[in-house]
């Protein structure tokens, strides 16, 4: 356990004066009362009574006496020398004249104040159980350990021990934590199991790879093949049973990081740990490895059916293109035919006779016949292309059936019996199928499964049941018992007394009353309000005009116009750039570092403690070397140890990894907010969202296909965050490009920086009502800026309410009723979120992907027309409203174009999975965060 993690700003802090306190601290922690002036005034001379009152004082402030009191700063002491009517502070050079005066007053503070040392009872007992409770629950930082233990100190009137003495505590806690996990996790598992899983430590006979290692690597391709591989690695893993093993009473977090830590540990090094710790490593590791192979399972079936469906949309398309002149000859015979049936000088008793002498019957015949082959139905699905591809599928439906158990929700048992049918039949070469249930059996399905003597085919049933059972897992109703991406996310609700507990405090966190009645009354009179202000004002709006060329009325938005930038911003600009110093690339990132530590964020893999001279420069090179995505080699120098080709491969080996990477870029977001530039800029309440698109040239099953932006090939999409003071405060890696909207409240709800955003600006991002809702849910604004802003649907609640000149476009009649019965619910569900037992992107793809929506899911969807309306009035409103969402984007925009400008290297190196690819954006959002810091830093220098 490293003692060395404080940062160059905790040790500069603590203890110490470091800058004059602003008002606010002088008015809480050096104010003098009746109380203080009266102990102060029992001691003799002017300096007795300045000295004691400043040791009181800083004691309030720092948790600590100080030896010398010249290093209480001039403002502190001017400040409480006139509050005891001391003219000139300089007396305080003769408190020190006299060596007992400091104990005894320390003494008297002590006794009258009530102030501890460390060491009393119970006060470090107290502590060492906070902290205990802490590091067993979580996997905080040591650093933030030591900020809890300093400011309960501080709280709890107990002076501070010394810097070396709470670090050496703060490890030692965090030690004795991991020990007792291990313990536990290594008492789980039985004498077969341990055997079981000290195994898979083994290189087998005639194969270069362990079990363990082979288990690590997941699905990279998307076929038949890849999903029996995958399916097999988690029979692997379900066959040791670790699932019947009791975790409860193990912290999920620090599972999930042990997990983590085998994955990432070589074999070798887990095979040479004590006996204890590495069978609590491999214990966690396959639980946590169970999970992730059966959600991997399950995201190829996923895939593997949207293939199978991909391609029989491109064999229709192929085959109506190829049949499309012979339905055009037959289209046209028939129009011949029906315009002579048409005709009205035509004589009804020789009309057939005629029709025969223009058209021979036979080929009239052969039309009729040739359309009813060509043509399909309106909504044709290429069903029939699917059916044919029932080869491809038999070669794996029958590990689905067998190998994976369903569970099902009340919508999803129809579906679930026509599994439990199929499974039942397998192994049979049976094609007509007995007895199978129908109910999944849709419209457009019938035909292909129904043969033309009424029996089920088992070929169109089996394709019919694939896509149903697509559709009844994207939407939750169908989902496997010990899955996390494709589990029940009902279950991860607070349920019972939990929910009951927490509910008071979590409605107030949230700004929402517990009664629903009230909830949805304050909605509707706030909406009632808002329309009737906005109306009010409309007339006098040059920029918003009611258009009636559609079917319904809509709005017209004027294009904001572009601010001209004034001679006096040219001549800042100048001057800004005076103030940027030409620096290298590889010293400003060292200089940064010198300044806010955030090297120390990265610690090794597998050895909590181990650490290496002039490690920060070997982080920042590699760093770079990711971020800017020029690889190792330039960086390397023989001459310096900390860039030799050895140590800098085992540092991006041991060091760089999400997680670290993650609380690097917080340190340096939070040291960016105390800039006072940045804090011109904003506060830190106002973010932006926006996606950058990477091509994956190797094959992964985490990419997607979109031909607008990674052409024939695939990709995924870097989701990041930016706030209003230009750091990146989270960033999130999607497959392909699904819907960002998705994702845009997972970003807000986990982020780990100090920033506390409250409204989020994004494109248009696929929004609905239902993000509007949760967001409103959950006290944030959700801002988009709508391409379609004007032809929008705006809601109102009152119908019989008149709103002016705005009255016709109110078309749409929010029902809140439905929100105020599932009031309840909905404050569950946002309070789920908040706690985070479940993540935002999984429930909201539960909720869209439904084509039945849930009561839950139609009261959010009200609340949120309700909110999106509230949030239309005020964009066509206010034009400076409008502008700053433009502001805000073009700020994301912005620091988007500058880590294009710093990545200096190809845009992904062939050998980049998604694992890379998460780590190049990371990376370079650090890297380039740290460019902003810089700049910041050295304009706010002064002069």
């Amino acid at each position: 356990m490293p003692v060395d993690f404080l940062t160059t700003e905790q040790e500069l802090n603590y203890g110490r004066y470091v800058a004059e306190p602003n008002d606010v601290q002088l008015a809480r922690y050096f104010h003098l009362d009746e109380r203080d002036l009266a102990f102060i005034n029992q001691r003799r001379g002017r300096h007795n009574r300045l000295g004691i009152a400043l040791q009181l004082t800083t004691a309030r402030f720092l948790g600590t006496f100080l030896t010398d009191l010249t290093r209480v700063l001039p403002g502190v002491q001017q400040f409480v020398a006139v509050q005891l009517n001391i003219r000139r502070p300089e007396v305080l050079t003769r408190y020190a004249e006299r060596v007992t005066t400091l104990r005894e007053h320390t003494a008297l503070i002590k006794e009258y104040y009530g102030y501890h040392e460390f060491g009393d009872f119970p006060w470090s007992f107290r502590l060492k159980r906070l902290l205990y409770t802490r590091a067993w629950l979580s996997n905080e930082r040591p650093g933030l350990m030591f900020d809890f233990a300093t400011a309960w100190l501080l709280q709890n009137k107990v002076l501070l021990p010394g810097a070396t003495t709470l670090v050496r505590l703060v490890s030692e806690i965090r030690e004795r934590a991991n020990q007792r996990l291990w313990k536990k996790l290594a008492a789980l598992p039985d004498s077969w199991q341990t055997a079981r899983v000290t195994e898979l430590l083994d290189i087998p006979e005639g194969q270069r790879t362990s079990p363990l290692e082979q288990l690590k690597k997941g699905p990279v391709t998307v076929s038949g093949p890849a999903f029996t591989e995958a399916l097999e690695r988690y029979i692997r893993l379900r066959n040791l049973e670790f699932s019947r093993l009791n975790f409860t009473g193990l912290p999920a977090i620090q599972l999930r990081n042990l997990a983590r830590y085998a994955g990432m540990a070589s074999v070798k090094y887990i095979a040479r740990m004590p006996q204890q710790r590495k069978l609590a490593v491999l214990t966690a590791f396959v639980k946590a490895q169970e999970t992730a192979a059966l959600d991997e399972a399950v995201d190829v079936l996923d895939m593997l059916i949207l293939d199978i469906t991909r391609a029989a949309k491109k064999t229709g398309q192929k085959k109506r293109l190829r049949t499309l002149k012979d339905l055009d000859r037959a289209a046209l015979i028939l129009a011949r035919a029906c315009s002579l049936l048409l005709d009205e000088q035509a004589d009804d008793a020789e009309l057939r006779e005629t029709i025969f002498n223009s058209i021979p019957k036979s080929r009239l015949a052969e039309s009729v016949s040739k359309v009813n082959e060509l043509a399909r139905p309106q909504n044709n699905n290429f069903h029939d292309e699917m059916v044919e591809q029932y080869g491809r599928v038999k070669r794996f439906l029958p590990a689905v059936l067998r190998d994976l158990h369903f569970q099902a929700a009340p919508a999803g048992e129809h579906t679930l019996s026509a599994i439990h049918y199929l499974t039942e039949l397998n192994g049979s070469k049976k094609r007509i199928l007995d007895n199978a249930p129908e109910h999944i059996i849709t419209g457009p399905w019938k035909r292909l499964v129904y043969d033309a003597e009424g029996r089920i085919q088992r070929a169109g049933y089996s394709l019919c049941l694939l896509e149903r059972l697509q559709d009844a897992l994207r939407r939750r109703d169908i989902w496997l018992e010990n899955s996390d991406r494709w589990g029940n996310p009902r279950e991860k609700l607070l349920q019972g007394e939990e929910w009951q507990a927490q509910r008071v405090p979590v409605c107030r966190a949230l700004g929402h009353p517990t009664d629903g009645h009230k909830g949805v009354q304050q909605l509707a009179v706030q909406l009632d309000e808002t329309w009737k202000t906005v109306a009010s004002r409309f007339e006098g709006n040059a920029e918003v005009h009611i258009c009636h060329d559609g079917k319904h009325p809509s709005l017209t938005i004027s294009s904001l116009e572009k601010l001209e930038e004034p001679p006096s911003l040219h001549r800042l600009n100048s001057r800004v750039r005076l103030l940027l110093p030409p620096v290298d690339l590889t010293e400003l990132l060292l200089e940064i570092d010198a300044r806010t530590g955030f090297t120390r964020e990265f610690t090794h893999v597998s050895e909590s403690g181990a650490r290496a001279q002039d490690l920060h420069i070997s982080l920042c090179a590699v760093l770079m070397a990711e971020a800017c995505n020029i690889g190792l080699e330039p960086l390397i120098k023989h001459n310096i140890p900390a860039l030799t080709r050895h140590r800098l491969s085992w540092v991006k080996q041991n060091y760089l990894r999400a997680e670290t990477l993650v609380s690097a870029n917080a340190r340096l977001v939070d040291f960016q907010s105390t800039l006072e530039l940045a804090g011109r800029w904003g506060g830190g309440e106002v973010a932006s969202a926006d996606g950058m698109r990477f091509v994956t040239p190797v094959k992964t099953v985490n990419s997607g296909p979109n031909r607008k932006y990674f052409g024939s090939g695939r990709g995924i999409t870097w989701y990041n965050f930016v706030s209003d003071q230009y750091s990146g405060f989270h960033g999130i890696v999607v497959p392909g490009t699904l819907r960002d909207s998705i994702f845009v409240l997972e970003g807000l709800l986990e982020q780990q920086t100090g920033l506390n955003p409250v409204e989020i600006m994004t494109d248009t991002a696929g929004t609905s009502d239902i993000i509007f809702g949760l967001f409103w849910l959950l006290g944030y604004q959700f801002s988009p800026r709508l391409a379609d802003a004007g032809e929008a649907v705006f809601w109102r609640v009152d119908k019989s309410a008149n709103y002016g000149a705005l009255d016709e476009l109110a078309r749409g009649c929010a029902d809140l009723s439905k929100a105020e019965d599932q009031w309840d619910e909905m404050m569950r569900t946002a309070g789920s979120l908040k706690l985070g037992t479940i993540h935002a992107s999984e429930l909201i793809r539960s909720l869209l992907k439904s084509s039945r929506p849930s009561g839950l899911a139609q009261a959010i969807m009200e609340v949120g027309r309700v909110n999106k309306t509230l949030y239309l009035l005020n964009y066509i409103d206010d034009e400076d409203y409008r502008r700053r969402i433009l502001t805000q984007l073009n700020r994301g925009k912005a620091a988007m174009l500058w880590r294009g400008r710093s990545a200096t290297g190809s845009a992904v190196r062939s050998e980049s999975a998604i694992v890379k690819v998460r780590k190049i954006s990371w990376g370079h959002w650090a890297w380039s965060l740290t460019q902003w810091y810089c700049g910041t830093h050295f304009i706010c220098r002064k002069p």
